[in-house]
Order: structure tokens, then C-alpha cells, then sequence
């Protein structure tokens, strides 16, 4: 079994500016395996995850057909860990708010990065939407505990 974060660890962790993946049922038909795709996300603790994405794109048209989406953050550095989020999708804001377009730019880039992303990226605002997504069930690993292990049978392994 892996060893799993307490809540507040994980919540703490999912609120870390990290790229996360995100996982909506494709609904296009055939045989198509659920989209994943990177995205810049806002979390904080107990509240909602937010995503924004172009209000026409395939993502937004999946998020609304789906209702519901995942999304999981890792922590590729050792000791591994990662946090997935999933549940409904509780309110769509369209257009997104500028306020929350520049909490996004600044969650993800230093602050003069960020001033230019959004300065040149300053017409996608009229095209983007953000989609809120309650957590319903939470996974969650952390591989600290299995590093301790190994530690501590190194330190104690036989001599002989």
C-alpha cells in the first residue's frame, strides 16, 4: 500500500505553485482515452481548484460535456510524491476575471515574467474562461516514508 498524506500535508501541498495534469472523459466517441493535459492551476486550502483554459477550445468543450474533471501534481525530486484531486465542476466563469488571469500569471512566474506574459497574452482575456472544480476524492503518495525505511535499514544492516 502506499503511504498516503495526512490532509492538511496534501491540501498544503496541491496549494504549491506546480504544473498539474489535467484529466476530462472524452466524450468525441471511439475509442479515445480520457484527455490529459498541463495546466497552470490556483488552489487554497479548502476551497476550490481553478482552471483556465479558451472558452472553445477541446479542453473547455470536455470540462462542460464531463461536468467533472481530475487533476494531479507530482514532485519529481526524490523522495517522490504526488496529489490528485477530483470531483464536479462547480461553477464555469466566463469571461474569466482579470484578477484571477494575473493570480494565475503570478502563481507561475517571477513578477516582471509574469507583467509581460499577461501584457502579451492581454487579448486571450476576452477568450478565457475559468472552470472551479470541488475536490470530492483525494490520492495521494508520499514516498518519504518508504526513504525512511531504506535509512534506517542502512544504518542498521548486518555487519557480517
Amino acid at each position: 500500500m502506499l503511504p498516503s498524506m495526512p490532509r492538511h500535508a496534501r491540501e498544503r501541498f496541491l496549494a504549491e505553485p506546480r504544473v498539474g495534469v489535467l484529466g476530462v472523459t472524452d466524450s468525441r466517441g471511439g475509442d479515445r482515452a480520457p484527455l490529459l493535459v498541463p495546466v497552470w492551476y490556483g488552489y487554497e486550502p479548502g476551497g476550490d481548484v481553478v482552471v483556465g483554459t479558451s472558452r472553445e477550445n477541446i479542453k473547455a468543450r470536455l470540462l462542460r460535456a464531463a461536468g467533472r474533471f481530475s487533476l494531479c501534481v507530482q514532485d519529481e525530486t526524490r523522495p517522490y510524491r504526488y496529489v490528485s484531486v477530483e470531483g464536479p465542476v462547480t461553477a464555469v466563469e466566463d469571461p474569466i476575471a482579470p484578477a484571477v488571469r494575473e493570480a494565475l500569471a503570478h502563481r507561475y512566474l517571477d513578477p516582471e515574467e509574469a507583467r509581460a506574459y499577461l501584457a502579451a497574452t492581454s487579448a486571450q482575456l476576452k477568450e478565457d474562461v475559468l472552470f472551479r472544480m470541488r475536490p470530492e476524492r483525494w490520492r495521494s503518495a508520499d514516498f518519504a516514508a518508504f526513504a525512511a525505511d531504506f535509512a534506517e535499514e542502512g544504518a542498521g544492516g548486518s555487519s557480517g
